[in-house]
């Protein structure tokens, strides 16, 4: 049943008089003997008709007809009184006349549900029909202003401060609400003007003295919730007050307000918080870089402003996310529209990346970072390297070659693991960049147990040595350093007749394998990208369109 609507068809006729407010009829119903306790739906009776609805004579007629003293504290299926109702509607009268009667304001306080109505009047709607004089007769009558009136905790103050009811809140001041009063959440007066952008309360609360870093029990400050919410005026006004915005904010001891402004998007109140965010969290061990927060809310502005302002694209490691650079995240995020962005102030590409990339089937972008510098898997990198590798190997002509010819070493795929995922043309086209006559004997009985496996047809040139030609283009691949073998230039600047820097570059193998052109034309902001060698700058020019699509 819903207690909070009233059914006509369900109140007597002395409820609907008294709710009407009509003197002469409720006289009469009275005089001729009418019940005045009979209930409707929400179990109200007459007195609490006429106390909802400010009838102060028509209060006194069903009183002077009581049929007990108990009838003034008869409560609804709420448990309301004819108190709580007219302290609810501002019937300051009702309240009088209550009083006169015997009402028990003990009785009221005490009561759990006098803290709706202390809370609806604190509005601003409560102001405007002059409910404030309720409240100062409630006080001058005992209303304890100290204690919580709901079972969070949260107070009259911090109902007044929520709502912007700045006269009610100059009236629990005076008398001597504390300014510091915290709920169950650790949450003060100041702190939810901050977090709801009531810029009147909070100037209020800041000319009082309120705690201006106080901290609710998960850590947040009104400043890192202002700044979360994007209420400018509030930050500005608690910055000016002297907020302190390098007071950490989480359990973790990295979280600042510069993180909740990046991550929301609220760029005017970033430009605020970086010249006075102490610098320790953009590369600090243990903390957190804002330019992850700006990555992870997806906003490109606050990303760029961070960056510009001198935030390191490659951050820290940062374990909360899994992530051990901005670039990861962009990928965990599959924002790749901010690749460019990294690029162009400087980010140090790493091998996890090239990983990222096949795990997304990103080729046009592995081969991009390749020709930009990005360093080789290795050591721990290699497993994961290894495993993103075993899902695209349908695709390999798209990435492979680019990375073998970028110098990775084509042994780091004999293993048991790829081998045995691996397709035949996958592998015939690997150990052509091998010595394919003096492998590893582990790598031979993998070999071996794959062609038993799969009846593997090898290329038929492997069943004998190498050519001494094949085997130079090796040696003297191995003598070049791994920039210059990313660019094709570089090759063809090296004094040797034409068919051999073709030959280096292993053109008659990916024409055998037919292996597509892979010239990728100029992407959006590579140029800006570091390059690690001038070799490297001259190739950067070539990039590849598919990649603005990312």
């Amino acid at each position: 049943m819903d207690f909070t609507e009233a059914y006509s068809d369900r109140c007597s006729a002395v409820g609907l008089a008294a709710r009407e407010g009509n003197v002469e009829i409720l006289r009469k119903l009275i005089a001729q003997g009418y019940s005045i306790d009979v209930p409707d739906n929400r179990r109200w009776v007459p007195i609490h008709e006429a106390a909802a609805h400010n009838s102060s004579e028509c209060l006194r007629l069903l009183i002077r007809a009581a049929p007990s003293d108990d009838y003034i504290h008869s409560r609804t299926f709420e448990g309301l009184c004819a108190l709580h109702l007219s302290a609810r509607h501002g019937a300051l009268e009702c309240l009088r006349v209550l009083l006169e009667a015997g009402a028990d304001l003990n009785d009221f306080f005490n009561n759990y549900y006098f803290s709706f109505f202390f809370f609806y009047y604190c509005s601003i709607e409560a102001v405007e029909n002059k409910h404030t004089e309720v409240i100062k007769f409630l006080l001058q009558h005992g209303a304890n202003i100290e204690g919580p009136h709901c079972w969070s905790g949260w107070n009259s103050l911090h109902q007044a401060s929520f709502q912007g009811s700045t006269e009610i809140m100059e009236i629990l001041l005076e008398k001597g609400a504390s300014k510091n009063c915290r709920d169950d959440f650790g949450i003060t007066p100041l702190f939810v003007a901050a977090q709801y952008g009531q810029l009147e309360s909070l100037r209020l609360l800041v000319s009082h003295g309120a705690d201006l870093n106080c901290q609710a029990k998960d850590r947040a400050t009104p400043l890192l919730i202002a700044a979360q919410e994007g209420h400018l005026e509030c930050v500005e006004l608690l910055l000016a007050a002297g907020a302190d915005p390098n007071l950490y904010c989480n359990e973790d001891q990295w979280q600042l307000p510069i993180h909740a402004a990046a991550e929301m998007g609220h760029a005017k109140i970033l430009e605020l918080l970086i010249p006075v965010t102490d610098r320790i969290c953009d590369k600090g061990k243990g903390k957190l870089s804002p330019v992850y927060s700006a990555i992870y809310g997806g906003d490109g502005a606050c990303l760029e402003m961070l960056l510009k302002q001198g935030f390191s694209p490659d951050a820290q490691e940062c374990l909360d996310f899994d992530c051990r650079s901005p670039m990861c995240m962009i990928f965990q995020k599959e924002y790749f529209h901010f690749i460019d962005v990294l690029l162009k102030h400087g980010i140090t590409l790493r091998a996890v990346n090239l990983g990222h990339c096949l795990c997304h089937k990103k080729f046009p972008l592995f081969r991009r970072f390749l020709r930009l510098g990005c360093s080789l898997p290795s050591g721990e990198e290699l497993t994961d390297f290894i495993h993103y590798s075993n899902t695209v190997h349908k695709e390999y002509k798209q990435w492979l070659p680019s990375l073998l010819l970028a110098g990775f070493d084509p042994l780091n795929f004999m293993c048991a693991l790829w081998i045995f995922s691996a397709s035949e043309n996958v592998l015939n086209f690997v150990l052509e960049f091998m010595n394919w006559s003096r492998l590893p004997r582990g790598v031979e009985e993998y070999l071996s147990q794959y062609k038993e496996k799969f009846t593997w047809t090898p290329k038929s040139h492997f069943a004998f040595i190498p050519p001494l030609s094949h085997l130079c283009r090796l040696e003297i691949r191995s003598l070049l350093r791994s920039d210059r073998l990313r660019s094709e230039r570089a090759i063809r600047e090296l004094p040797l007749p034409v068919c051999l820097q073709e030959y280096l570059l292993y053109l008659d193998v990916l024409r055998v394998n037919a292996i597509p052109d892979l010239e990728d034309s100029p992407g959006q902001g590579e140029q800006a990208a570091p390059p690690t060698s001038p070799s490297v700058a001259e190739d950067a020019g070539r990039s590849d369109t598919s990649n603005t699509s990312a």
